[in-house]
């Protein structure tokens, strides 16, 4: 057998490239240019050495993944296994190469002990980037790895987590190689290659935590040569993931490229930077969003909320509900039409946000001082000192604790020493004083959104500012996922709004606005009326998706079409929605799920009653569970004590 260097696949002996990443399996000596078989040490025509770098100690995933990722990927594998399904799951990911770029030159005539030095803090720079942002190291390569985000653990987001990985690791490694580059002489850098594609994930052992996948297509080569073709200390994207991650990142268009194995070149992108939007609903205005249709008496309630927040009664409106069915839509049609006369400060949540704790506080506060990306320290300075004072000379006491948590601290400050529950408390205190001050010079609509990634720091300053709503001219905004559970403390204030699918005749709109009124698109608008259920964002998605496959022709609002597909295809925007979505089941609720899918989209109790193995007073709650997750795809939300259910 011929193991490759690259992901450590094992080839017939015979084999010439590696099956699995496309990888060479035939070296060439570096003098003379002769083959050199695998496992040679030397060159057998010149002598000039020629192994492969010192790999770092054999290790199974168990050794390096931290242990509340391990504990969620055996949960995942729990679940694989209660479902039974040998063939694997099917599923959308992105692939993350990354190795040491000219490692074998470099630590060719090094003892192997030091060369392992001198690799494995590079591996562990890259794992810990991947382990950031939750991803699953699936092989440690010698002197590089292979990282998978959206499987085992599935993210709706998978695509952005590889990406900031990518760049958090490119900025450890400059750091690791300016000090290695002072203290040693030594430069290192690192290339990443990046893909999103789909992989079949066959098994999860639970004792090393190996995952076996099978790559659909070319989804592992593709990674493997977007890495190879990297240039040094750069970072280079396929097609499919530049359009999933294009407005949150930079990138630079590389033209195409031929990739053994593909017959038609690819398109390269070098990815540079984050770009300046942070959310789908900012994504989806760049991208410019459809006509805004219904929801007329939400927009009543929000009005009246303001109304009495303006007057003094400081009121909190919470919408919840599923993704995409346009809770981040809404507010942005509230802002455009009833807040000309407030000051409106927004913030939001992000998936792989609960580990940066304040987040979005921080956000608000930068917000609310005008500080900008590109504002230095001193700016910093001025723009707070300058607004606090001219709002309130008597506030100047909260500076320190508003500079602290934007990460500036004054020469002798005690607040780097204090006590952190003191600190965190008085930092709350300061501002929500600050909001609370502001208010009585104009009304204040603070807006928080997708409170179910919210980190519990700035839960806990919500719960601060909620006890001093009363008498404040605040409208306290939040939307999020049913899923998430907040007890807001002033239920005397709190006005919960339930955003439900649109009906038929809104969708029928919606449609209309996305795709024209051509006769000959009714046979397509009926099918993803079916598919979509109501849903705006599935509906808006699935468009761009036929759009992107010329399967439309035309402009926005002005398409047609040549022949309706006989199926849809599901986007990967709203793959990694369910997938994520499915995955935060418990695995009793995954169980019925996978049976429910085989038994229809429409069944009755006594039928499931009869097919699943469990007692009325466990199977209810269950199913209780899935309807409510299953809403946003049916559009209704019948009790399970009806004669027949809906689920997707």
């Amino acid at each position: 057998m011929a193991q490759c260097t690259k992901c450590g696949f094992e080839n017939p002996a015979s084999a010439n490239f590696c099956q699995q990443c496309g990888r060479s399996l035939i070296r060439q000596c570096r003098r003379c240019g002769n083959a050199v078989p695998p496992g040679a040490r030397f060159c057998s025509s010149c002598g000039e050495p020629c192994s492969d770098p010192a790999p770092v100690a054999p290790t199974s995933p168990v050794s390096y993944t931290p242990p509340h990722l391990a504990e969620r990927i055996r949960s995942e594998q729990a679940a694989l296994e209660a479902r039974g399904e040998p063939a694997g799951e099917r599923k959308t990911i992105t692939v993350l190469f990354a190795d040491m770029a000219g490692s074998t030159a470099l630590i060719h005539d090094l003892d192997p002990e030091e060369a392992h030095r001198l690799i494995t803090p590079v591996i562990e720079l890259m794992m810990e980037a991947v382990h950031y942002y939750e991803g699953y190291v699936a092989k440690s390569l010698g002197d590089g790895i292979l990282a998978l985000f959206g499987a085992p653990i599935a993210h709706e987001d998978h695509p952005q987590r590889a990406l900031y990985a990518a760049l958090r690791m490119q900025k450890a490694m400059q750091r690791h190689s300016d000090r290695l580059r002072l203290e040693q002489g030594i430069s290192l850098q690192i290339r990443v290659g990046i893909h999103t594609g789909e992989v079949v994930v066959r098994s999860i052992r639970k004792d090393d935590l190996h995952t076996d996948y099978d790559p659909v297509g070319h989804t592992i080569h593709i990674a493997s040569r977007m890495e190879t073709m990297a240039a040094l200390s750069s970072i280079f994207v396929s097609e499919s993931t530049h359009r999933l991650a294009q407005g949150y990142f930079a990138f630079k268009p590389l033209g195409v490229a031929q990739v053994k194995g593909i017959p038609m070149p690819l398109a390269v992108y070098e990815l540079t930077g984050t770009g300046p939007l942070r959310t789908r609903l900012q994504v989806a205005a760049h991208r410019g969003l459809a006509r805004f249709v219904g929801r007329e008496a939400e927009l009543e309630t929000l009005q009246r909320a303001l109304e009495l927040s303006a007057a003094g009664r400081g009121q909190i409106v919470a919408v919840v509900g599923e993704a995409g069915v346009g809770k981040s839509r809404l507010f942005h049609e509230f802002k455009a039409r009833s807040l000309g006369s407030c000051l409106t400060l927004e913030t939001f949540s992000v998936s792989h946000g609960k580990a940066f704790a304040y987040l979005p506080l921080i956000e608000l506060v930068k917000n609310y001082f005008q500080i900008e990306a590109h504002d230095d320290e001193r700016r910093y300075r001025e723009k707070v000192a300058g607004r606090v004072v001219m709002l309130d000379r008597a506030l100047e006491d909260v500076l320190p604790y508003l500079l602290h948590l934007l990460g500036i601290s004054e020469p002798g400050s005690a607040l780097p020493n204090m006590d952190a529950r003191i600190r965190r408390q008085r930092t709350f205190e300061a501002i929500t004083s600050l909001l609370c001050r502001e208010s009585r010079n104009q009304p204040l609509v603070l807006l928080f959104e997708d409170l179910q990634w919210l980190d519990s720091e700035t839960e806990a300053f919500l719960d601060v500012l909620i006890e001093r709503l009363p008498g404040a001219r605040i409208l306290l905004l939040l939307n999020y996922r049913p899923e998430y559970q907040h007890g807001q403390g002033r239920k005397d204030l709190y006005i919960p709004l339930r955003l439900d699918p649109l009906g038929q005749a809104e969708a029928q709109q919606l449609l209309a606005a996305l795709l024209g009124d051509d006769p000959a698109l009714m046979p397509l608008k009926s099918l993803i009326l079916e598919k979509t259920e109501g849903n705006p964002f599935f509906m808006e998605e699935v468009v761009q998706t036929l759009c992107e496959e010329k399967a439309l022709l035309g402009e926005p609002g002005h398409y047609r079409i040549e022949k309706t597909p006989a199926a849809l295809h599901i986007p990967t925007t709203v793959q990694g929605v369910l997938a994520a979505r499915i995955d935060r089941l418990s695995r009793a609720g995954k169980d019925l799920l996978q049976t429910l899918a085989v038994i229809g989209k429409e069944f009755s109790l006594s039928l499931v009653q009869r097919v699943v193995a469990l007692p009325d007073d466990q199977l209810r709650p269950l199913l209780a569970q899935l309807e409510l997750g299953s809403s946003f795809m049916s559009g209704q939300h019948s009790p399970i004590s009806n004669t027949r259910s809906s689920m997707h």
